[in-house]
Order: C-alpha cells, then sequence, then structure tokens
C-alpha cells in the first residue's frame, strides 16, 4: 500500500525559543505573513547583511529588515495570520506543522547555525 511522503509528523510538537532573530526563523519555516494577514510559501531567501530579498512562490519579492520584535516575527511566533495564499498552494501537512509549533520563552531550539559538522543544540 502507497502512503504519500511527509517529512516529519506534522502533529508533533515542535519547541522553538520565543525570541530568536527572524531570519532564522524564516529559514526553518519557510513561511512569511504579509501585512495583509496572508500566509506566503517562501520560495528563495537571500540573506544581505542586516536585509533579506524574499521571493515566494507566488512571485513576491520583498526586502525585510532582521528583527526579533517586528511585525512578522510577532506575527509567526503568534501564528497570526487570516489564510494561506492561493497562489502558494502551501500543503495542509506543513499548516499543520506550523500549527503545532510552540515558541516558548526559556525552552526550545535556538535554531543556531552549524559550523563544525556537530548537530545543533536541542532544547533542554
Amino acid at each position: 500500500m502507497y502512503t504519500p511522503s511527509v517529512p516529519t509528523d506534522p502533529h508533533k510538537a515542535r519547541y522553538y525559543r520565543k525570541q530568536i532573530p527572524l531570519f532564522r526563523l524564516v529559514e526553518k519555516m519557510k513561511l512569511w505573513p504579509s501585512r495583509r494577514g496572508i500566509l506566503h510559501s517562501v520560495r528563495t531567501f537571500e540573506v544581505r547583511g542586516s536585509y533579506a530579498v524574499i521571493v515566494t512562490h507566488c512571485d513576491k519579492q520583498m526586502v525585510v529588515h532582521d528583527s526579533k520584535t517586528s511585525r512578522a516575527a510577532r506575527w509567526l511566533r503568534n501564528k497570526w495570520f487570516q489564510e494561506a495564499c492561493p497562489q502558494c498552494r502551501i500543503p495542509e501537512w506543513k499548516l499543520q506543522k506550523y500549527g503545532a509549533t510552540h515558541f516558548i520563552r526559556g525552552y526550545g531550539s535556538r535554531l543556531r547555525e552549524v559550523t563544525d559538522g556537530s548537530p545543533p543544540e536541542e532544547s533542554r
């Protein structure tokens, strides 16, 4: 019997630190909330110093600033969005995985970059 391939269990709880840089969060989740409340799927994410260029699957391009307390960072942490973008076609498993993600102040992965080949620091 064929079962569709899902990268990980979308219902499994994931924990991330609350105050992590926006760029690391977007690189990990590949989601971007627009100002109108539409959740987009990120196709490419290119860092240029303290700014980054985001291109979504619906071919929208944005230049964003790295901030832990920005509108986009708050909306991603609090899961505030009206709807998913119909042109981006975000899979249902990805929305479920995003819904099962928790952001806690003193617990969870810090999403640190791996430079020496060792696994990143996990939650306590």
